[in-house]
């Protein structure tokens, strides 16, 4: 049951907060700047309102919570300081003698209160709203970058997963049909991945060349099961208990295993929008997710800053039609190409041709693919092959028996034309200053909050613990410009 007045605490030991918790604590200020009364009209419809025991107050649960994200503390020891700590009590509103809740209550309170709330962009809306109404958001700019949060699950190691689950697969048939272990396949010993995989080949035909045992439900489950992990290794799947966490690449030679938070943030460095994905997932799609939301929270956007993960060609013409800057570099594929420079052949603009490393001219042309397709066409430069079958630099360049010889360029589209050219300009090195901002607010997530790593299973819970970061870090940005 939820009392639906919240109640005013009197006590006689009240007058102590006024001598104990100075005027400038945070979570004074944080108590004086937002009416936590949202949380309850948000809250109130999972709650039972005349039937049961009386519930705790879930602004309280919910100020716990963000306790927690302040501070980085356990559910154990947030409740324990909540007992001696007067600040604590002062952000609970609880009177000094009141006694603390059992911590299994925040528990449950996540699970069944917090439960099919989108918790992110509710509080998110509501700092927005606060920073907009106290007139500290004064850019027209959102910063945009994704950072990686670890899971909480380190993932098991392929080799482990496949042994585990033939072994469940062997102990099925054992228990229909023992006479089965004479022909079972030599188990691998060694620590070979390659060679694990080959023995759970060989013991998947084994089962399936007999027909009847392998259509029994109790062994067809383990058969299958196998079946897809080998699959899932072959493709180098990670496996873990986190089933919502995938792995990820921060670059061609590093990877984490967990989750994405894509991020949108003001100058002011006011996070505006934030979508949590698996770790797999590439930055720039979810741009439009990111400026649609922050568009939405009140934010009047006119230019959108990045790294070249958001200058796709999508992206691109999606800020065109709304008349939005993108002060994002192009992929270097897009306006040098993808060769290395000793490969590169010089144009020769007056020739309208490619000219080689050799100084032969193309001899033509043609052009190849298709328009509005999402790929850029291509221009084919063809040299006289009979030159490159006698050119001393033919080694590294003509293959030996080829009819032709080609060098092919993409076509740039006008939309990729047009951002080249804006790179040059000076609004756009004056924008792409404000990028580092971004990683600033990122470090700050993770190492002041906890959010370089999840402290729960699943993208519910992961979203749950982004909500609680990010209003921490944008409440105590807009403390910090208000004084």
């Amino acid at each position: 049951m939820l009392i639906q007045q919240q109640q005013i605490q009197f006590s006689a030991y009240s007058g102590l907060y006024d001598l104990i918790v100075p005027k400038d604590n945070l979570l004074r200020k944080i108590n004086d700047l937002v009416d936590f009364t949202f949380i309850y009209d948000e809250l109130v419809s999972k709650y039972c309102i005349n039937n049961g025991r009386t519930a705790e107050s879930p602004v309280r649960m919910f100020k716990y919570l963000l306790l927690k994200t302040v501070y980085t503390v356990s559910d154990v020891d947030v409740v324990e300081r909540s007992q001696y700590d007067m600040s604590f009590k002062y952000f609970l509103d609880m009177s000094p003698e009141e006694g603390v809740i059992d911590p299994s209550s925040l528990t449950k309170f996540r699970k069944l209160r917090l439960k099919d709330n989108d918790l992110l962009n509710l509080l998110i809306n509501k700092t927005v709203a606060i920073a907009i109404e106290k007139g500290i958001i004064r850019s027209k700019s959102i910063i945009v970058d994704a950072t990686h949060s670890l899971s909480r699950s380190n993932p098991y190691s392929a080799l482990e997963v496949l042994r585990e689950r033939s072994k469940l697969l062997r102990k099925a048939v054992y228990a229909i049909d023992e006479d089965m272990k004479a022909g079972m396949p030599e188990k691998n010993t060694t620590g070979e991945l390659e060679k694990e995989l080959a023995y759970c080949s060989a013991l998947e035909k084994y089962i399936e060349a007999d027909g009847p045992l392998s259509q029994i439900p109790a062994v067809k489950e383990k058969l299958n099961l196998l079946k897809e992990t080998v699959a899932d290794t072959q493709e180098h799947y990670t496996l873990s208990k986190d089933k919502d966490a995938k792995t990820g690449h921060k670059s061609a030679d590093s990877s984490f295993f967990g989750y994405k938070t894509h991020l949108a943030m003001t100058e002011e460095r006011i996070i505006t929008a934030a979508v949590v994905t698996s770790g797999e997932k590439g930055d720039g799609p979810e741009l439009s997710k990111l400026l649609k939301i922050s568009q939405q929270n009140g934010i009047e956007v006119e230019t959108i800053i990045g790294d070249s993960a958001y200058s796709g060609k999508e992206n691109l013409e999606m800020t065109g039609e709304q008349d939005i800057k993108m002060v994002a570099k192009l992929n270097p594929s897009i306006t040098q190409g993808g060769r290395k420079e000793e490969d590169k052949f010089d144009f020769n603009k007056d020739a309208d041709m490619f000219v080689c490393p050799a100084g032969h001219l193309s001899i033509r042309k043609s052009r190849g693919g298709k328009k509005h397709t999402g790929t850029n066409q291509v221009h084919t430069y063809y040299f006289d092959v009979e030159k490159c079958k006698v050119c001393p630099l033919r080694e590294n360049c003509y293959k030996p028996g080829a009819k032709t010889k080609t060098y092919s360029v993409s076509i740039k589209s006008d939309t990729h034309l047009g951002q080249m050219a804006f790179q040059e300009t000076e609004e756009y090195k004056a924008g792409i200053k404000h990028r580092y901002k971004i990683e600033a607010k990122n470090s700050e997530l993770k190492n002041v909050h906890g959010y370089d790593r999840a402290i729960a299973y699943g993208i519910e819970n992961m979203q749950m613990q982004g909500a609680l970061a990010i209003f921490t870090v944008n409440l105590k940005r807009i403390i910090k410009l208000i004084a």
